[in-house]
């Protein structure tokens, strides 16, 4: 069963969710841009029964606190969720981020790196060179709130067929967020991948890393998915068939993979 929790912070109150044995290896997961906690729901259940699973709902997204004046950059998501661990007694976790989501396990690599274990990143672009731009403009903080027409616009290229019937719940996490956060959230992960690529930030950090890569996504080019060769020992699997949300469009094709390396780097 999924326990609940809002952990108060300096800057505001995380929400955080968690599942499965608490003396199992723990497991943290970090959802992407506009997404939440429940973006892991259909995962949840393959890995809980293995590891102390552990979600966070960014600042800015789902339940979690979104102040105007809040630092919404990656390398600050990175630092709340070093606290997060803290405040749980976490002392070492498998990271996975999704999308954007890597972008703040590596941050929080950087920072903490006795706090982290291994890291597992899900079509995580690895620098701006690989961004597909898109052909027309979707929801921004220029047309807020956005329509659910809008929203399911957006999130489209997010999943590998066109047509693909968007879940209710994204579009519910889009239009929670306000037009700072989203504005704000969406500006720090490009802002930290112009700064530094990440398979050279991954490569100073020095952890074992897995990369997972839906074959046909329309946000990142998949092929990109090989820059993470550059890092030493770097696991590199595509999902055929799959696009940028493999978490949500086939979640036992990614669950195999994830498991596979959380076997191999159990973080206790």
């Amino acid at each position: 069963m999924t326990t609940h929790s809002m952990l108060p912070l300096d800057d505001g109150a995380i929400h955080v969710c968690q599942d499965g044995p608490r003396d199992a290896p723990a497991l943290l997961l970090v959802h992407g841009s506009a997404a939440s906690t429940r973006s892991w729901d259909q995962l949840v259940p393959l890995l809980a029964a293995s590891h102390h699973v552990i979600r966070l709902d960014l600042l800015g997204a789902g339940r979690s606190a979104k102040p105007d004046d809040g630092d919404y950059e990656i390398p600050a998501q990175g630092r709340r969720a070093g606290v997060v661990l803290d405040r749980l007694g976490v002392e070492r976790a498998t990271v996975v981020g999704h999308s954007s989501g890597g972008m703040v396990a590596t941050a929080l690599a950087e920072q903490r790196p006795e706090r982290v274990a291994a890291l597992a990143l899900v079509n995580t672009g690895p620098s701006m060179a690989a961004f597909i731009a898109p052909s027309e403009p979707g929801a921004g903080p220029e047309r807020w709130p956005p329509t659910d027409e809008q929203i399911r616009f957006l999130a489209s290229t997010g999943f590998s067929r066109p047509g693909y019937q968007v879940p209710q719940e994204l579009v519910d996490d889009l239009r929670a967020m306000t037009r700072h956060s989203f504005a704000a959230t969406m500006r720090a992960a490009v802002g930290y991948l112009r700064q530094r690529t990440l398979p050279e930030r991954l490569t100073a950090v020095g952890k074992p890393l897995r990369v997972i890569f839906g074959e046909d996504d329309r946000r990142w080019r998949s092929s990109s998915a090989a820059d993470y060769r550059a890092v030493p020992g770097a696991e590199v699997e595509w999902l055929p068939g799959l696009g940028h949300s493999p978490i949500l469009e086939d979640p036992p094709r990614t669950a195999a993979p994830l498991l596979a390396f959380t076997a191999a780097h159990a973080a206790r």
